[in-house]
């Protein structure tokens, strides 16, 4: 009994550095104590920081020793407080379940079951969960999961059941793959939000010059040379751009809490420029140009909110479509064809401050919107 004890408490003493311990007995006489070490990724670490600088919670689940999973999990550099926990000790109860992966991060003796159930319970608390795995055992959890990604040494089985498949097995690649899919995800947010403030605007006033039978203040070839240097070239130079922005559930109030606020501010500048045109008595050409200037200046206000925060590529990008949008006032070929008349200095105030007061309404939308953003990230 007392040499059972001894291969038993040194089986626990190579189990808390790391190591698989296999015991060969004969009878009920141990005759060896074999120990396995797990080869640690040499890419392990250094995702692991990467997702704990991201505000990733990780929880390590394995059907090994709880004392080996600890070990190897240290190695890795996962950081937690304690042992692992013995997934033997587990509640059935998805709630309570819940609460303990509230608590722990590491576990061992995990079933595949438990496993499962792991992934709900951390569903179950509002947690978006992603599962890796390479082994049959995983494949319930995977599928489970709202990512599954499986190793490309995996099992078909668990390579069937992932969104994701690791082809060379390397833990290094997924921080390329969230980076990517936070630019397209926080661009497409970007992006859209230069066209939907252009909707909001262009029902406004198809709404209200409609109503009134005034004439449109603008003709389509107008509306298209702006459109090119405020939203045209500038969403598919953005789109193409790193963005790093986390990504925070509520998309459409958010665009919403901007664009509806923005579309109104231009719609209002466009329908006070036009009354003022009447009652001075502008030619139709000046006037024309006059709303184009106005929403000239909206409309890139709109571009250097969305576009913050500003760095060199960006602010390149800002500076050359201003540029741009010089051009096709000034430029004697572009003035000719799009139908542009030479204002009046007192004219290009007025429609220039217009243009102003607007864009000082979509500064202050355009904050509202990102203080309220700022506190649904912080309560995440």
């Amino acid at each position: 009994a007392k040499k059972h004890g001894d291969v038993l408490n040194r089986a626990a003493e190579l189990a808390s550095t790391g190591r698989r311990t296999l015991v060969l007995t004969n009878g009920d006489s141990p005759i060896a104590l074999i120990t396995f070490r797990e080869r640690i990724r040499p890419d392990a670490a250094q995702t692991v920081a990467y997702f704990r600088e991201q505000g990733v919670s990780i929880r390590t689940i394995s059907g090994d020793n709880p004392q080996t999973v600890a070990a190897v999990a240290r190695d890795a550099g996962v950081e937690f407080e304690g042992e692992a926990f013995d997934a033997q000790n587990l509640p059935e109860d998805i709630e309570a379940l819940a609460e303990i992966m509230e608590q722990y991060t590491v576990f061992g003796r995990v079933t595949p079951e438990q496993k499962r159930n792991m992934v709900t319970a951390l569903q179950l608390k509002g947690h978006v969960v992603a599962m890796t795995g390479d082994g049959v055992n995983d494949a319930l959890a995977l599928k489970k999961a709202d990512i599954g990604i499986a190793m490309g040494s995996g099992s078909p089985a668990t390579k069937a059941v992932s969104n994701l498949v690791l082809l060379d097995g390397k833990f290094s690649n997924l921080p390329g793959v969230v980076a990517e899919g936070r630019k397209v995800i926080a661009n497409i947010e970007r992006v859209s939000k230069l066209f939907l403030t252009k909707t909001s605007w262009a029902l406004l006033l198809a709404l209200t010059f409609g109503i009134l039978a005034w004439k449109f203040p603008f003709l389509p070839r107008q509306l298209s040379g702006i459109d090119s240097f405020t939203i045209g070239l500038p969403a598919f130079a953005l789109a193409l751009l790193p963005n790093a922005r986390r990504y925070v559930p509520g998309f459409l109030g958010r665009a919403l809490s901007f664009t509806i606020p923005s579309g109104i501010a231009v719609a209002m500048c466009v329908i006070a420029l036009r009354l003022v045109t009447n009652s001075q008595g502008w030619s139709m050409e000046a006037a024309q140009t006059g709303t184009m200037i106005t929403m000239s200046v909206t409309g890139i206000w709109v571009l250097s909110t969305l576009a913050r925060p500003l760095n060199d590529v960006k602010l390149g990008i800002f500076v050359g479509m201003v540029a741009l949008g010089v051009l096709i006032f000034t430029v004697p070929l572009s003035t000719a064809y799009f139908g542009f008349s030479a204002l009046t200095l007192n004219q290009l105030t007025i429609a220039g401050g217009i243009g102003v007061a607007g864009g000082a309404l979509i500064e202050l939308a355009s904050r509202l919107q990102g203080s309220a953003s700022k506190s649904a990230e912080s309560r995440l």
